[in-house]
C-alpha cells in the first residue's frame, strides 16, 4: 500500500480554479475533517495511525513528481550558480555578523570570539555538504524536510518542518528587530528610541513596529518574482561588499593588538557558548538548497552556489571578528551595535554611519533571501498536508508561492513586534543546530541504506552504529557541560564516536553512489556534523533547552491534532480532492524485516 500514484499536470488553461479561494475544502480537504464524527473517528485511531507515518516513506521520483504537482503551478527555473551565490551571500551575512558578534564578544567569548566563529564555521560547512549532496539529488522546494522524509519517514519531517517553520519566523523576527537597532545607529538616536515602551514583562515590553514593515516590505518583493528579487539581492549585495571590505581594512588599521589580551577571559567554555549562538550567522545557507527547484541546472548551479559562497562567508567572518576585537577591548565592545560604536570609539565618527547603512543592507538582504526560501520550504511543507494545502498554491503568473510567504510574513511581523533578540536568538540556534544534525544522520541512511534491497542484519547494524556516533556525541556534549575539568569522561566517548564511525565504514557497504556530486569522506564527514551539532547544543544554556522543549511539545500536540490525519489520509487516498496523487510509502523496513 501506499504507492504513488502516476499523474500528470492538467493542460495549460484546464484548471480553472482561481487562485484566491478561501474555502474549507481549501484548508481540509481530508476525509478526518468532513465531519465532527469523522474527526473522533481519526482521533480513536491515532495509535494506528502515529505507527503507520512513522514507518511512512516518501521516495526521489514522488518528491520530485506526484507532490511537487499539489502547487498545481509550477515554479520558473529561472536561478543559475551565479543567482545563487549571491543569494548565498545575501542571506547568511546580516544580523549574525553585525549584532551577535559584539554580544557574544562582550558575553561569553571576549576576543576568542573569532575562535567561535571558527567553530561554528567548521560545523556549518559539515552541514553545507550533506545539504548539497541532497539538492542535487532532490532538487524540491522542499530542502531538508524534503530529505528527511525521504530518508528518515513521516514523523522525522515533521519533526523538521516544526522546526523549521519555527526557524524561519523567528529568524525573520530577529533580523528585523536588529534592522531597527541599526537604524537608530544611522539617525544618532539613544538605543531603542524607535521603539514603542510598553508595561508588558521583561524582553517583550519593547514594541516594534518598524520590523514589522521591513518584514512586509522585502516579503512583497519576494512575492513578485524570484529573478527579479536576485538582481535587487545583487546589487544589494555588491554595496554590502564594499562595505564589508572597508570594515576590514579599516579595523585592521586601527587595531591595537593589546586588546587581545586576555585572550580568553571567559574561558574554553565561553568560546563554545559563544559558538552556538553565532551559529545562527551561517544559518541562511539552508535557504539556497530550497531553490533548488527554480535552478536551471540543478547538478552543476547547487554545489558552485552553495560550496562557493559560504567558503567566501567563512573566512569573512573570521576577518570582522578579529577586526573588532583588536579595536576595543571586549568588555568595551557595545553589544546592539558593535562595530558602529567601535568606529566611534578610535576617531571615525563618520564609520559608524557607513557600517550602520552597510548592517541595514545586510539585514535587508537576508530578509528578502528569506521570505523567497522560507517560503519554498513552507510550501512543501503544505504539498504534504502537514499544514492546510492551500500554503502549496503557486501563483500562475508570479510563479511564486503567495500563501506561503503571506504566512510567514504574519507570523514573524507579530512575534517580531514584541520580542527582543536575546530570547530570539538562542532558541532559533538550538533549531538550526538539530535540523542539522538530523540531515547528516539521513546522509548516512540514505548512503548506507536502501529500501527493499537492504537485509534486516544491514539494517540492524546501521542503527547501531548510528545510535553508538549519537549517543557518544550526547555524552560528549553532557560531560562538557557538567565537568570541564576532568577528561577522563572523553576517554571513553571520544573513542566510541570513532569506533560507531569506523564500523559503518568497515561492516557496511555502501547501498547508493551520488549520481553527479556527493559528500567526501563518509562516513566520517557526516558523522563530524552529527558530534559537532550536538556539541554545540549541548553549549547552550538551559533556558534554550527550554523554550525548545515547549515549542516541541505544543508542535507535537498539533501533529496528533491534525498533521498526523491530514497526512495519513492523504497517504491512503482519504482525500476530497486527492487528483490521485498518494505518495508515502509503508517502510520497506518492514519488508526488510520479513526478508531477513
Amino acid at each position: 500500500m501506499d504507492q504513488p500514484k502516476s499523474t500528470d499536470n492538467p493542460p495549460k488553461g484546464e484548471n480553472t480554479k482561481s487562485y484566491w479561494r478561501c474555502s474549507k475544502q481549501d484548508f481540509f480537504p481530508e476525509k478526518s475533517f468532513q465531519s465532527w464524527a469523522a474527526y473522533r473517528s481519526a482521533l480513536l485511531e491515532t495509535p494506528l495511525r502515529v505507527r503507520d507515518r512513522f514507518l511512512g516513506r516518501s521516495d526521489d521520483a514522488a518528491e520530485l513528481g506526484a507532490v511537487r504537482k499539489r502547487s498545481e503551478n509550477d515554479m520558473k527555473r529561472c536561478l543559475t550558480w551565479w543567482d545563487l551565490t549571491w543569494f548565498g551571500f545575501g542571506s547568511v551575512i546580516g544580523a549574525g555578523i553585525f549584532v551577535l558578534t559584539g554580544q557574544e564578544a562582550h558575553d561569553h567569548a571576549g576576543p576568542a570570539i573569532v575562535l567561535s566563529y571558527v567553530a561554528s564555521g567548521i560545523s556549518a560547512m559539515l552541514s553545507v555538504f550533506c545539504y548539497t549532496e541532497f539538492a542535487v539529488e532532490i532538487p524540491v522546494a522542499g530542502g531538508s524536510f524534503a530529505y528527511l522524509r525521504v530518508e528518515l519517514g513521516d514523523f522525522a519531517a515533521f519533526i523538521a518542518a516544526a522546526n523549521l517553520i519555527l526557524e524561519s519566523i523567528i529568524g525573520a523576527a530577529a533580523v528585523a528587530r536588529s534592522w531597527t537597532s541599526y537604524l537608530t545607529t544611522l539617525l544618532n538616536q539613544p538605543p531603542n528610541s524607535l521603539r514603542i515602551h510598553t508595561n508588558l514583562a521583561e524582553n517583550y515590553n519593547l514594541l516594534d513596529p518598524i520590523a514589522v514593515v521591513v518584514l512586509i516590505a522585502t516579503s512583497t518583493v519576494a512575492i513578485i518574482s524570484a529573478k527579479k528579487t536576485s538582481y535587487i539581492n545583487w546589487i544589494a549585495s555588491v554595496v554590502h561588499s564594499v562595505i564589508i571590505i572597508f570594515i576590514i581594512v579599516a579595523g585592521f588599521s586601527h587595531a591595537n593588538p593589546s586588546n587581545l589580551s586576555p585572550f580568553l577571559p571567559y574561558g574554553v567554555k565561553g568560546v563554545f557558548q559563544a559558538a552556538a549562538i553565532v551559529y545562527f550567522a551561517y544559518g541562511g545557507f539552508d535557504n539556497i538548497a530550497t531553490m533548488a527547484e527554480e535552478t536551471r541546472n540543478p547538478s552543476k548551479d547547487i554545489p558552485l552556489g552553495l560550496l562557493g559562497s559560504m567558503s567566501i562567508i567563512t573566512v569573512v567572518y573570521c576577518l570582522m571578528a578579529l577586526a573588532l576585537s583588536m579595536m576595543q577591548k571586549y568588555y568595551n565592545i557595545d553589544r546592539s551595535a558593535a562595530y558602529s560604536m567601535a568606529f566611534k570609539d578610535v576617531g571615525m565618527k563618520w564609520a559608524q554611519y557607513l557600517v550602520a547603512v552597510g548592517a541595514l543592507k545586510g539585514m535587508t538582504s537576508v530578509l528578502l533571501v528569506g521570505a523567497l526560501g522560507q517560503a519554498r520550504y513552507t510550501t512543501h511543507i503544505a504539498r504534504s498536508h502537514i499544514i492546510p494545502p492551500i500554503f502549496a498554491l503557486v501563483h500562475p503568473k508570479t510563479g511564486t508561492p503567495i500563501y506561503a510567504t503571506m504566512l510567514l510574513t504574519v507570523a514573524s511581523a507579530c512575534i517580531g513586534l514584541f520580542s527582543s533578540l536575546d530570547v530570539l536568538a538562542s532558541l532559533l540556534s538550538i533549531s538550526t543546530l538539530f535540523i542539522f544534525m538530523m540531515m547528516a544522520t539521513a546522509l548516512i541512511v540514505r548512503r548506507y541504506y536502501q529500501r527493499g534491497v537492504s537485509t534486516k542484519p544491514h539494517m540492524l547494524k546501521l542503527v547501531a552504529f548510528l545510535s553508538i556516533i549519537i549517543v557518544s556525541s550526547i555524552a560528549t556534549s553532557a560531560y562538557w557541560g557538567l565537568s570541564q575539568q576532568g577528561w577522563a569522561g572523553y576517554v571513553v566517548t571520544v573513542p566510541l564516536w570513532f569506533a560507531g564511525t569506523l564500523g559503518i565504514q568497515l561492516f557496511l557497504p555502501q547501498c547508493r553512489t551520488p549520481k553527479v556530486w556527493g559528500v567526501p569522506f563518509v562516513p566520517w564527514f557526516p558523522s563530524l556534523s552529527i558530534a559537532t551539532n550536538l556539541f554545540l547544543m549541548g553549549s547552550l544554556g538551559s533556558e534554550a533547552f527550554v523554550r525548545f522543549g515547549i515549542c516541541t511539545g505544543v508542535m507535537l500536540i498539533y501533529y496528533l491534532l491534525f498533521g498526523l490525519h491530514a497526512t495519513y489520509d492523504v497517504a491512503h487516498d482519504n482525500c476530497e480532492e486527492t487528483e490521485g496523487l498518494h505518495i508515502e510509502k509503508v517502510s520497506d523496513m518492514e519488508k526488510a524485516a520479513v526478508k531477513g
